[in-house]
């Protein structure tokens, strides 16, 4: 049986020797956490790795999408039952506000030749910079250097060019369409683009995923990947929602590279987040406003919603209208202020995603969870099963 992401700093099969570093680690994490004076615990990434099989990684969605699995857990005691994800509206109460994130996926991988060497490049477009210039990945992106020229179609009469400028944090570099381009970057993506799926998913995109990899309530184009939990979706589930009397509300988060950027410090206090753009309405901001007077509870869909509603709550102290940024980071102890129920997917092992639902309910509550989930045999990641914590 093969396995990915399984104890990635410690390798050895050597038991003693495993938890002879383990324990150095966590003491080292530790002593330098308290350099600073904080006398912080540290939260240590080994503590949020699991072992998961290959074929338990859905490289294809449920079909119809609510024929998924629901785990539902309760976040108090860590119980948890085996559902499908057409009962959702089963586990939740009347009066309840669920939100959701109405981002849509762009279609961001460009394929291209590097004009100096004519050799491929994959450029994926990752966030907006200004007008006609973005951050994006380049790959292979070693030998390209600022002023290089890549050529998208190069057998049309009139090739498009993306010139490459200089770094940008987080590994990206910043780029250009030249200033004879008729087209703009969004109406590129349109023309040329794939649906970047993720790299565990090892097939090339294909027709279907243009409809399979957004929900069925995506309107604003801006992410790079879809809000996962949304995903099982369909019109029936928000009928049977609208039945048992549960409101349904949108936020907008980008779902951009920062999502995805690895935590590589053994002490996960340490990563950061590439800050994302959201947008909440007047509308669902007054929607979320009136459920928190009357003490009524939000269920956010995905772990973005989640992010989007905790900033905005602690920003303002209540939901504002309006568009912005976050970064916010919610890892173990964070003191959850908006969000009283989270429907999620089943995440990497050692993820910001895995930290934010292990801050929601108890780490190990999560992680027996997880292994029963595993046991079970459901389906994890982007196309996998879904969660219900509530």
């Amino acid at each position: 049986m093969s396995s990915i992401a399984t104890r990635p700093f410690y390798p050895t099969p050597n038991i003693l020797y495993v938890a002879y570093n383990k324990c150095f680690v966590r003491y080292y994490a530790y002593a330098m956490a308290n350099e600073s004076g904080t006398h912080e615990e540290p939260i240590l990434l080994e503590d949020f790795n699991f072992e998961l099989p290959d074929a338990q990684i859905a490289s294809e969605p449920a079909r119809p999408r609510d024929a998924s699995r629901l785990l539902v857990v309760n976040r108090s005691t860590g119980a948890w039952i085996d559902r499908t994800f057409q009962s959702l509206a089963e586990h939740l109460e009347p009066g309840d506000v669920l939100v959701v994130n109405d981002t849509r996926v762009v279609k961001a991988r460009v394929q291209g030749l590097l004009e100096r060497t004519g050799r491929d490049v994959e450029v994926f477009f990752a966030d907006p910079v200004d007008g006609n210039r973005w951050g994006a990945r380049l790959r292979p992106g070693k030998r390209i250097r600022p002023g290089d020229r890549i050529v998208i179609d190069p057998a049309e009469d009139h090739p498009i060019y993306i010139e490459v400028g200089g770094p940008l944090d987080h590994g990206l570099r910043e780029l250009s369409l030249s200033k004879d381009s008729a087209l703009t970057v969004p109406e590129l993506l349109d023309a040329y683009g794939h649906i970047p799926l993720p790299p565990y998913i090892e097939r090339e995109d294909n027709p279907s995923d243009q409809t399979d990899d957004q929900t069925v309530y995506a309107r604003h184009d801006g992410a790079i990947a879809a809000p996962t939990a949304g995903l099982h979706f369909t019109d029936g589930i928000f009928a049977s929602l609208k039945d048992r009397g549960i409101e349904t509300a949108q936020v907008t988060l980008h779902v951009g590279i920062g999502t995805f950027i690895p935590v590589r410090t053994a002490d996960a206090r340490k990563h950061r987040l590439k800050p994302e753009r959201f947008e909440i309405s007047e509308e669902s901001a007054e929607s979320l406003n009136r459920a928190r007077a009357d003490g009524r509870r939000i269920i956010a869909v995905g772990t973005t919603t989640t992010r989007t509603l905790e900033y905005a709550i602690k920003k303002d102290g209540r939901f504002s209208a309006g568009t912005g940024e976050t970064d916010l980071y919610i890892l173990p102890g964070y003191r959850f202020e908006a969000v009283d129920g989270l429907v999620t997917n089943f995440h990497l092992p050692g993820s910001t995603l895995l930290l934010l639902v292990s801050a929601f309910a108890q780490p190990r509550s999560v992680l027996a969870a997880y292994r029963h989930a595993i046991k079970s045999g459901y389906r994890f990641y982007s196309y996998g099963d879904a969660s219900l914590f509530i």
